[in-house]
């Protein structure tokens, strides 16, 4: 379970399914370059452990896999704490929409949810990730890790020797 106040990045997928590895990528591409507040996780398709793994965290990350129709690598996002958002995210049958709201039922959703969708177009059993989808990825990855990286903003105090 999440510590709260951190950041969890899920990434979510089947590793042997072509397209369907893309949230485990970018999760295997964050690996060391993240500080110690971000955990990382691997969830091969399991809604249970992926409530387990955002419980009580400030910002959960769910990379996932998505079918739309629109071209291979398109990254969607959407904030997913309203009632049905991300409906047509995600390419599981049973997964990563029904762990939203199961976890909404329990309680359990982190305080805030942002799912990630990279369009993949094979999802064949055995196949290799097509490269739209890994340049996505990969470009995923970077956009995260400067995120979570990239200092706080210092806050203004009144100036030396100026009163407030």
């Amino acid at each position: 379970m999440s510590t709260p106040g951190r950041t969890v990045v899920v990434g979510f997928g089947g590793v042997c399914r072509g397209d369907d590895a893309a949230g485990i990528e970018v999760v295997r591409l964050l690996r060391g370059t993240l500080p110690p507040q971000v955990a990382l996780v691997e969830n091969r398709g399991d809604a249970a452990e992926l409530i387990e793994s955002w419980s009580g965290a400030d910002l959960a990350v769910v990379v996932d896999a998505v079918r739309s129709g629109a071209p291979p690598g398109t990254v969607h996002r959407c904030h997913a704490l309203a009632p049905g958002a991300g409906r047509h995210l995600g390419s599981h049958g049973l997964g990563l929409r029904d762990a939203v709201e199961l976890a909404r039922a329990l309680g359990r959703l982190p305080r805030r949810l942002l799912i990630v969708g990279i369009e993949g177009a094979d999802f064949t059993l055995g196949a290799a990730m097509t490269p739209a989808v890994r340049r996505a990825a990969g470009a995923l990855a970077d956009e995260l890790a400067e995120r979570f990286t990239r200092p706080a903003p210092k806050a203004e105090g009144p100036a030396e020797g100026r009163s407030p």
